[in-house]
């Protein structure tokens, strides 16, 4: 049974007393039926790691570098990450995809870059509201799915996971309904089937788009969704929790 999986990208957002007062909250829950991920912007990695330390909630990155070192001024390495104590990566969030114009391939080079360096990538997926609207939904999910998937050996295969976002429901108050996020999370799941059954059933698929406490159990309990990607919410320690609560 895969183990559901709640992340909290807190974006260009954060500070030194919310890295403190947040995770001080955090880290003391206790025991919940998740694991627990917090994803601050690259300056609050290393106090984060230092208040995470022993608590069991684990620490991610928001992205890394493509290549492994070099003359490349503002980019963070994959095995700095994995220095300070990192253990999952987001690559190819839609606003990189949208801002920095990052496409499939180099998205892929990112993945190689983290899993040579043992961190678990989360690769985003997910399609704008134009494109959902003339009904290329699955065209543009799979496609992105399967550059990644498609390109991986069976070993690197089952260390990543996958989340759907679907770029309409981000930070805009609106959520993909369980059932239209359990339909894209299973063709999802269906196109990994199809690169390696046996992994396909194991692979972590998360949802985001404005998940909630209100309505974060409904989409968990859909049978492909083991958990949630986590925007704004995980900025306040109450519906964070209680989003991890509802992974039950």
């Amino acid at each position: 049974m895969r183990q559901k999986l709640v992340a909290g990208n807190w974006k260009m957002n954060g500070s030194l007393d919310l890295v403190e007062s947040l995770l001080d909250r955090i880290s003391k829950t206790g025991h919940l039926p998740c694991q627990l991920l917090v994803c601050p912007p690259f300056p609050y990695l290393y106090p984060a790691a230092r208040k995470l330390a022993g608590s069991g909630v684990a620490l991610g990155a928001q992205d890394c570098a493509a290549t492994a070192e070099g003359a490349y001024t503002g980019e963070v390495a994959a095995g700095m990450l994995a220095d300070l104590g990192v253990s999952h990566v987001l690559l190819g969030h839609s606003e990189r995809r949208q801002y920095q114009n990052e496409d499939d391939a180099l998205v892929l080079a990112k993945v190689r870059q983290a899993l040579s360096q043992d961190l678990c990538p989360i690769v985003c997926v997910g399609e704008t509201l134009e494109q959902r609207e003339a009904g290329r939904t699955e065209a543009v999910v799979l496609e992105q799915v399967k550059a990644v998937a498609g390109e991986l050996s069976a070993e690197d295969f089952q260390r990543v996971v996958f989340a759907y976002e679907p770029v309409w429901a981000i930070g805009t108050g609106l959520s993909a309904s369980p059932e239209q996020a359990q339909e894209v999370h299973a063709l999802i799941r269906n196109a990994l089937r199809a690169v390696n059954p046996e992994w396909a059933e194991k692979t972590q698929l998360l949802y985001g788009g404005s998940v909630k406490a209100e309505n974060a159990a409904s989409l968990f309990a859909m049978p492909d969704i083991d958990g949630g990607l986590i925007g704004g919410a995980s900025l306040d320690a109450d519906q964070f929790l209680a989003i991890g609560h509802a992974a039950s």
